[in-house]
């Protein structure tokens, strides 16, 4: 998958990566840096980048709690992950 985002997706200049530890489950942690934030259907969603060594991308739902806090909401809906997958594609692409 392309790096990099449009600018609908708030992700700064790219010389200062934030990254958050995401935990599941299984107790298993993964340091992810994050891609950017973008607005698909009056929602947001958060790409994350896990520094696994693979090209995956996370998707995740995405609400503000405060202004220094957000909470990553699970997509549960595999016709949302599936539309909200082709708008961050395209939005990807045109980077």
């Amino acid at each position: 998958m392309p790096g990099g985002c449009s600018d609908e997706c708030n992700c700064g200049d790219g010389d200062d990566a934030d990254f958050l530890t995401l935990e599941f489950d299984d107790g298993q942690e993964v340091e992810c840096e994050i891609m950017g934030v973008f607005d698909f259907e009056g929602k947001e969603y958060i790409a994350l980048i896990p520094e696994d060594g693979t090209d995956d991308v996370y998707i995740y739902g995405y609400k503000e709690t405060s202004e220094e806090e957000f909470e990553l909401i699970d997509i549960e809906d595999d016709e949302e992950f599936k539309r909200v997958v082709e708008e961050f594609e395209k939005l990807t692409v045109e980077e």
